[in-house]
């Protein structure tokens, strides 16, 4: 071990010792002997999550369909309790929130509310490092109004492949753009945008505003109200740890609660009219109006648990542990992976309010890389054409952990390790 190693190993360790977070890890099912360094892909199972879970399965056992209104809590309410349990995480009223569906289901329910081409006003707003489920929502609503995304999709281009320019993105908002919707931390490079500025500047122009945060919520406190966003939706299965597939989430912000949802479904009435049966709907006095199928309880029995997690951890403590952690991976690529023969390179912004909760290790060899990695029980992902994605999450993974990814990666570039690995990428990287 050199002298350098072993000095971030000694100062990983102190740092582990002083974490105010440190006994959230015994929450988790961690595996003894793996690194699991991938929670903004999948985020680990609590064990508060397992209990909940298993609760709402024994209310089933007990209740059957009873389970409705007498279940702990009662399921016909779930999708707004743990809304306005998540409001808190955003900076948002409790009314403003509702889980609700999938991110791809929620882009397509609220786009099509907000988007409305008018006169000149015929285009969206994106951008060219958007995640692909994204770009095919805001497509398909342009054609289901007849227009052609090559003439009214403006993809905002990036200068480097990894990062955008906000001034540049706010420079597209003018007379011909009617809504803008853009990620909240880029996917690949872990850059996170500036949501109150691009609100600020949207309003400027007219122009309707929303964001995906599903590569941000649960590692970076949010303020939608307090930046007057128009809407917004994100995943709970990454740094919320809902479990693979869990449901989604989505805000809507108060002064649009008038209107009519473009995907109109019975779980969106006001629920002392849901079983009139009218077929008339009455839609409910808040974000619930944006439901449409009913909630699915076993996906959404985990965030129960998980999220009284976030509520006891606190989200500006985790946003604190996060960037402390990624800081502290990037010092050590820095001083020990850039030199031949390691060549890595950094693709996430410095800056900790430009940061999300991952960091972008950038390679020619990145995917072989990925599963040389996963080979010695490390467990990252890998996203094209060069990006290995590392994400420390404050609730779970340590200090010492990101020493021995380091430690692993010096190896398996000193021995060349990564060649014994095919360069095709599996279905899921």
């Amino acid at each position: 071990m050199t002298d350098a190693l072993r000095k971030f190993r000694d100062e990983a360790r102190r740092l582990d010792r002083a974490d105010p977070l440190g006994s959230f890890r015994g929450r988790f099912h961690t595996r003894p002997g793996t690194i699991y360094l991938d929670g903004n892909s999948l985020g680990l199972l609590s064990r508060d999550s397992a209990a909940s879970l298993q609760k709402v399965l024994k209310s089933w056992e007990t209740l059957g369909v009873r389970g409705w209104l007498e279940a702990d809590p009662p399921w016909f309410t779930l999708a707004e309790r743990l809304g306005a349990r998540c409001a808190a995480l955003v900076g948002a009223a409790p009314d403003e929130v509702v889980l609700s569906g999938t991110t791809t289901v929620n882009i397509h329910a609220l786009v099509n509310t907000f988007f409305r081409p008018e006169g000149r006003r015929t285009k969206i707003v994106a951008d060219e490092l958007d995640f692909p489920t994204d770009v095919y929502a805001l497509k398909s609503a342009l054609k289901l109004r007849g227009l052609d995304p090559a003439d009214h999709l403006v993809l905002v281009p990036s200068a480097d492949g990894l990062t955008l320019d906000e001034g540049e993105i706010a420079r597209r908002f003018d007379g011909t753009v009617a809504l803008a919707f853009l990620p909240s931390v880029l996917y690949r490079s872990g850059q996170l945008l500036d949501m109150g500025f691009l609100t600020a500047r949207a309003h400027e122009k007219g122009v309707i505003i929303g964001f995906d945060c599903s590569h941000s919520v649960g590692a970076v406190p949010h303020a939608f109200d307090e930046w007057g966003a128009d809407f917004a939706l994100w995943c709970s299965y990454k740094y919320l740890n809902g479990g693979p597939g869990a449901t989604a989430f989505l805000y809507v912000n108060r002064r649009h609660f008038g209107k009519d949802p473009a995907l109109a479904g019975w779980f969106g009435s006001a629920k002392d009219k849901q079983f009139d049966m009218s077929l008339d709907f009455e839609p409910a006095p808040s974000a619930g109006r944006w439901q449409i199928s009913s909630p699915s309880i076993l996906n959404a029995a985990p965030l129960i648990g998980s999220l009284s997690i976030f509520e006891e951890a606190g989200i500006e403590a985790v946003r604190e542990k996060s960037l402390r952690m990624t800081r502290f991976l990037m010092d050590l690529v820095d001083g020990l992976l850039t030199e031949a023969p390691y060549g890595f390179s950094i693709g996430t912004p410095r800056e900790d309010r430009r940061r999300g909760g991952h960091v972008a290790l950038v390679h020619p060899e990145g995917l072989r890389i990925a599963e040389a990695l996963r080979g010695r029980g490390v467990v990252p992902d890998f996203r094209p054409p060069d990006i290995v994605r590392i994400a420390p999450v404050a609730l779970y993974n340590t200090y010492a952990e990101i020493g021995e990814l380091v430690r692993h990666l010096r190896d398996i570039m000193a021995t060349r390790a990564y060649e014994r690995f095919p360069a095709e990428r599996k279905a899921v990287s």
